[in-house]
């Protein structure tokens, strides 16, 4: 099938390699602008656009490229932004989304699903319509989320597990989508405020915080990153902390170049 795909981050060069690898021609691949590096002049093109170069495919990074691409079908993978109406008026599109929708629209359903305690996610594939995340469903797969699981490590899985199914619903004609069914969540994009770890919060909520990646706390005023932590008899032990210009250490050997008083705690 002609398709074209739509993705930015890293999560989507899997299945954008494996749309190649199925025989499928990628006439055309969309992708976030380059962004800065640091604080030069230079730039780094997305993940999707950097492994789109290696397979030969031509890359735009605006959608009206769209229309002159020729293409049967758009594959949309976290590609960052809401596709116009009119758009999708002209190329009928699909969505692989990392959620059991209409659990978890939004940018961040993988985090949302975690930090919820949620014991089961999934991915779908859907049809793309204007609203956010609220497409007819055409496949779906579900996968357990284990009580140590972290961010990193399920989002590979939902990939895995979305490459699959992607793939098996393009092999066959796309048939007749089934409507989403139940009470919907918005997964926000998270902030650095949310990752702020509340002491005062229950253990387990700040164990699931740690296990989505990039939870930080201060101490004497100075931001620590805690980067793995042990649920212990109901307590949270911080196992790896990274002091703000340092590189992530074992926590005991944090402490002994800080050697925390009796009464100082993390804030």
């Amino acid at each position: 099938m002609r398709l074209c795909y739509l993705g930015t981050p890293e999560m989507a060069v899997a299945p954008l390699r494996a749309l190649v690898a199925a025989g499928h021609e990628i006439v055309l691949v969309v992708t976030g602008a380059d962004r800065r590096r640091g604080r030069g002049t230079s730039t780094s093109p997305s993940p999707v656009k950097a492994a789109a170069g290696e397979l030969g495919l031509e890359v735009a990074h605006d959608l009206d490229a769209v229309d002159a691409c020729g293409a049967e079908l758009g594959v949309v993978v976290a590609y960052g932004r809401i596709i116009p109406g009119a758009l999708l008026e002209r190329l009928p599109m699909i969505n692989l989304h990392f959620s059991l929708l209409p659990r978890w629209r939004g940018a961040a359903p993988v985090e949302r699903a975690l930090l919820a305690g949620d014991e089961m996610t999934g991915v779908c594939v859907m049809e793309l319509e204007t609203g956010l995340d609220t497409g007819a469903v055409y496949a779906r797969r579900d996968l357990p989320i284990g009580p140590r699981t972290t961010a990193a490590a399920l989002r590979a899985d939902l990939v895995a597990a979305g490459i699959e199914v992607l793939v098996e619903t393009l092999s066959r004609p796309l048939g007749e989508p089934v409507p989403q069914i139940g009470a919907s969540t918005h997964a926000a994009k998270l902030t650095p405020s949310d990752l702020r770890i509340d002491w005062s919060a229950p253990a387990a909520e700040i164990d699931r915080l740690i296990r989505v990646g990039g939870a930080w706390t201060t101490f004497r005023g100075d931001r620590i990153k805690v980067h793995t932590a042990d649920l212990v008899d109901g307590e949270i032990v911080p196992t790896v902390v990274q002091p703000a210009g340092k590189p992530a250490m074992d926590a005991s050997s944090w402490r002994n170049g800080a050697r925390p008083g009796p009464d100082e705690r993390f804030e």
